[in-house]
């Protein structure tokens, strides 16, 4: 792990998605998040709900946090994590940026 302490909204977002909470997963977004996942790119709490589904618990993703470091941004975090589940397994590096303390941006590259 790292120094970096995990903010509250990404905690949620790893223990929703580990739990099987849909509207705890997608309460931990902004109104007006952005989620680019590998090109593909949602807008809103709704497409958050969207990719939720098709890409995350819908496929009964889990998540095992390895470490988190800040960005170079203020509120940016990087979270490296082992997948598992029904869709893709393995290594990822997810970019978070936060605001009032949700998530605004999430990235995966």
């Amino acid at each position: 792990m790292s120094d970096t302490s995990i903010p509250p909204a990404i905690q949620q977002f790893v223990e929703t998605t580990n739990s099987g909470d849909s509207q705890g997963f997608v309460a931990a977004f902004t109104d007006d998040a952005y989620l680019n996942d590998w090109g593909r790119e949602f807008h809103g709490r709704e497409g958050v709900a969207s990719w939720n589904e098709s890409d995350n618990i819908g496929k009964q993703a889990h998540f095992d946090v390895l470490g988190i470091i800040a960005g170079r941004k203020p509120e940016q975090y990087l979270l490296t994590v082992t997948v598992s589940g029904g869709g893709y397994n393995g290594p990822g590096m997810f970019t978070f940026d936060l605001r009032d303390g949700l998530i605004a941006r999430f990235l995966i590259a």
